[in-house]
C-alpha cells in the first residue's frame, strides 16, 4: 500500500493547481481521476455549444501569467475544446500529469484515526494512504439522470449533455428531443436545431435568460487588458464577483421608468452577466427584480415570433436570477424555426418513454436520439457519492442528509485531514469560478505549510465554528431572494435532496476576508494537534 502526504481526486482547474503547489512544498501527492486526461469539467462536457459564461480573459489561472501573456482566446467567450486546449497547455508546460493516474474513480476514503492518515480506495483495487485528502473533484460533475418511467426502452441514441460522447454526434436528418431548458440546453439547442430534421424542446420551468453578446475577440480589448493584468487580475481576486465587472452601485428603485429602460438598454447591450453585477437591490428587493424580470420579458417578445411560444419561454415562477442566469446565443431565435417545437411540460407532462419516443398526457413523439439536458447533483454530489468515512466510521452523507454542514466551505467537523475546493459553504458557483479555486487552493497550500513549520499532523474543524459558519451561510442567503426559486442551488432539481441554500452569496471578497482571519488567528475554528 502506497503512502502519501496528500491525495487530490480530481484533475481539473482545482486539483491541477492543488498538485502545482503541493510539488513545490516537497509533498508526496498523487491525484486520481475518473477522466483519460485532464480538465475536469471541461473534459466531460462536450455538448454541441459548451461554453463559458465568464470572460475568456479572466476564466484562466493567474499563478501563470506567462502562459495567460502567449496565450490567445478566439473569442469573448470561448467554446469547450479551446478551455480544455488551456488546461491541456498548462498541465504539459508544469508537467502535472505524471503526477495524477487517469482512467480511475475513487470509490472510498476511511480516516483512521490511530494514525491520522486515510486510506483512499478506487474502482481500480488501489488502496492508497495519506495524511491529507483533497477532493478537487468540481461543483457540477455529477449528471442528473432523470427518474422517468420506461427510460431504460428507448432504442434510439439516450446522451446527456454532462457526458457527451468524446466523438461528437452528427444530428444531420434525425429527429431529436431536448429535455430540460437550463443552461446546458440554452447553448446546445441552436446548434441541434441546425443539423436536426425535428427538434422536440421539452421544458418544465422557462428559466430567466440574458444574451451573451458573444463576439471574436477583439485585439485592442485582449492588448489592453494584458497591458493591465497583475492590476487587473488582484482586483479581481478581492471582488465581489472573483472578476473585474462593475459591482453594486445602482438602485434600480431609485429609477424611473425611462431611466431603467435605458440602465437596462446598455447592460443588455454589453450582455452576459453585466445584466446583474451593477445593481444594489435586484436580489434583495422582490419589486426591483420584477422590473428586470419585465424587462427581460420584453426582450423575448422581440426575439420570438410567435406570442405563445414566447409566453412559454418567459420565466415567472422565479425571481430574475435567482436560478443560475444563463446566456444565449440565438437560443430564442430557434423557436423561430418551423422545424422547431417548444413542448410545456407543465400542461402536457411526460408519462412515459417507450421503444420509440416520448410519450406525453397529449400525444407521442417519435425519436431518434433524446438528449437528456438535466444539470446535476450539484455541489453535494461528488463528494457523496464517493463513500467517506471520518471519525468512528461517520459517512459523509449520513452527516449530509439533511443538508451539507462544514466551516468556510472547506472542512468538516469529524472528518480531519480532508479539505473541500469550492464546495457548498463557498462563493463557487456565485462568482469567477476560477478566481474561486484559485483562493481555496491557496488557503488550503498555506495551512499546509503553517502546520507543517509546527510539526501538526491533523488540523480539524470544531462543530462549534461549523455550526456558526452555517447560520451565517443561511443567514446571508436568507437575506436575498435567492431561496425563493426551486433552484439547483437549493438542491431543489435532485428528489429527495435536502432543501437548503448551497452557496455562499455575500461574495469573493468577502468570503476571502472571513477565510484570511481564521488563518491569521492561528486558524480559530480549528484544532490542530
Amino acid at each position: 500500500m502506497a503512502h502519501l502526504d496528500a491525495v487530490v481526486v480530481g484533475a481539473g482547474f482545482s486539483g491541477l493547481y492543488m498538485m502545482h503547489l503541493l510539488r513545490q512544498r516537497g509533498l508526496s501527492a498523487l491525484g486520481i481521476e475518473a477522466g483519460h486526461d485532464v480538465g475536469g469539467t471541461w473534459y466531460w462536457n462536450r455538448y454541441p455549444g459548451a461554453r463559458c459564461d465568464s470572460e475568456s480573459l479572466s476564466y484562466s489561472y493567474s499563478f501563470v501569467p506567462e502562459i495567460d501573456f502567449d496565450w490567445h482566446w478566439p473569442e469573448r467567450y470561448s467554446e469547450q475544446p479551446e478551455i480544455l486546449g488551456y488546461i491541456g497547455h498548462v498541465a504539459t508546460r508544469l508537467d502535472l500529469r505524471r503526477s495524477f493516474v487517469f482512467g480511475t474513480r475513487v470509490t472510498t476514503a476511511t480516516y483512521d484515526e490511530a494514525r491520522d492518515l486515510w486510506t483512499v480506495g478506487t474502482d481500480r483495487g488501489d488502496r492508497l494512504t495519506a495524511r491529507f485528502l483533497v477532493m478537487a473533484t468540481g461543483c457540477l460533475s455529477i449528471p442528473n439522470r432523470p427518474a422517468i418511467d420506461g427510460i431504460e426502452r428507448f432504442r434510439g441514441e439516450s446522451l446527456h449533455t454532462g457526458l457527451w460522447p468524446h466523438d461528437g454526434v452528427d444530428f444531420t436528418g434525425r429527429r431529436v428531443a431536448v429535455i430540460g431548458t437550463g443552461s446546458t440546453a440554452i447553448q446546445s439547442v441552436p446548434r441541434i436545431a441546425g443539423q436536426a430534421r425535428e427538434l422536440f424542446v421539452f421544458q418544465r420551468t422557462a428559466n430567466h435568460c440574458v444574451p451573451a453578446q458573444n463576439h471574436p475577440m477583439d485585439p485592442e480589448a485582449e492588448r489592453a487588458y494584458k497591458a493591465r493584468y497583475g492590476e487587473l487580475r488582484e482586483q479581481a481576486r478581492h471582488s465581489f464577483a472573483g472578476d473585474v465587472v462593475p459591482e453594486l452601485y445602482i438602485t434600480i428603485m431609485d429609477l424611473s421608468d425611462q431611466e431603467l429602460e435605458r440602465e437596462l438598454d446598455r447592460t443588455w447591450a454589453q450582455g452576459g452577466f453585466y445584466t446583474q453585477y451593477p445593481y444594489i437591490d435586484l436580489f434583495t428587493d422582490r419589486a426591483a427584480n420584477e422590473r428586470v424580470a419585465a424587462y427581460s420579458r420584453a426582450r423575448i417578445r422581440e426575439r420570438v415570433n410567435d406570442p405563445g411560444t414566447a409566453a412559454l419561454l418567459s420565466a415567472r415562477d422565479h425571481p430574475f436570477g435567482t436560478k443560475r442566469l444563463c446566456a444565449d446565443t440565438f437560443y430564442f431565435e430557434a423557436f423561430n424555426e418551423d422545424h422547431v417545437r417548444l413542448v410545456d411540460l407543465r400542461a402536457t407532462p411526460i408519462r412515459a418513454i417507450d421503444e420509440s419516443g416520448i410519450a406525453t398526457s397529449e400525444r407521442h413523439y417519435e425519436v431518434d436520439a433524446i438528449v437528456y439536458a438535466t444539470g446535476f447533483d450539484a455541489m453535494t454530489g461528488a463528494l457523496t457519492t464517493v463513500d467517506i468515512r471520518g471519525r468512528e466510521g461517520a459517512r459523509l452523507r449520513d452527516v449530509w442528509a439533511g443538508g451539507p454542514v462544514n466551516f468556510i466551505g472547506l472542512a468538516v467537523a469529524g472528518f480531519p485531514n480532508l479539505f473541500t475546493v469550492t464546495g457548498p459553504g463557498s462563493p463557487s458557483v456565485l462568482c469567477n469560478m476560477v478566481s474561486a479555486i484559485e483562493q481555496h487552493v491557496e488557503w488550503i497550500d498555506r495551512c499546509l505549510d503553517w502546520m507543517g513549520a509546527r510539526g501538526a499532523t491533523c488540523i480539524e474543524a470544531t462543530a462549534e465554528a461549523q455550526a456558526a459558519w452555517v447560520d451565517e451561510v443561511n443567514t446571508a442567503a436568507h437575506a436575498t431572494l435567492f431561496p425563493e426559486a426551486n433552484s439547483w442551488y437549493m438542491g431543489a432539481n435532485i428528489p429527495g435532496k435536502a432543501r437548503v441554500f448551497l452557496p455562499y452569496v455575500d461574495g469573493l471578497k468577502t468570503y476571502r476576508d472571513r477565510c484570511d482571519a481564521v488563518a491569521g488567528d492561528g486558524y480559530a475554528g480549528f484544532v490542530v494537534s
